[in-house]
């Protein structure tokens, strides 16, 4: 079990794929799998606080920092207004763990002041719905596939790729025009 709670301490989702298969042919069931995963974000959140704080200390002593803080409120702010709000609430800061990552989510989370527990949280909480939803495409994907090496590599294609062709079809909407690229 250890190489895989390894593989799901790569940051960014990257070991999610290689993981769940890993634990797949290793007969690992899959609340196992994700209990792992659960673990692999309690890790990070211990690990990355300490510098979470640290920064926040420098930032009373360094500008550079302050205006940094600064920017990071205003644009969570703005990243939550399509959540319904003018700050970044639950529902928010769980969209940012998912859409992002859940280092950001916590960042995003003490910039809104929400403490330890809470911002943790919610970045955990998105983070789990996006292991869930990478897991199960990943099962589904190599049921068919059948070769773990190539469904690795098409769902690392899909992690990168359909963030992008979601934010292009957004601002298509937003800006009226739908006209194929």
């Amino acid at each position: 079990m250890l190489p895989i709670f390894l593989l799901f301490l790569v940051p960014v989702g990257g070991g999610i794929p290689a993981g769940v298969l890993l634990a797949q042919s290793k007969g690992i069931a899959w609340p196992i799998a994700a209990g792992l995963y659960l673990v692999s974000d309690l890790v990070l959140a211990l690990a990355l606080e300490p510098i979470l704080r640290l920064l926040i200390y420098l930032g009373g002593k360094v500008v550079f920092l302050a205006k940094l803080g600064s920017a990071m409120k205003l644009v969570m702010a703005h990243s939550a207004l399509p959540f319904g709000g003018s700050s970044a609430g639950p529902i928010a800061l769980i969209a940012i763990a998912f859409g992002i990552d859940p280092m950001t989510g916590r960042a995003a989370a003490l910039a809104a002041g929400h403490g330890f527990a809470a911002g943790w949280t919610f970045a955990i909480a998105g983070d789990m719905l996006y292991y869930a939803v990478i897991a199960l495409v990943t099962l589904r994907l190599n049921a068919y596939i059948r070769n773990p090496n190539i469904t690795i590599a098409v769902i690392f294609c899909l992690m990168f790729l359909v963030p992008i062709l979601v934010r292009r079809i957004r601002s298509r909407q937003k800006t009226g025009t739908c006209t194929p690229a």
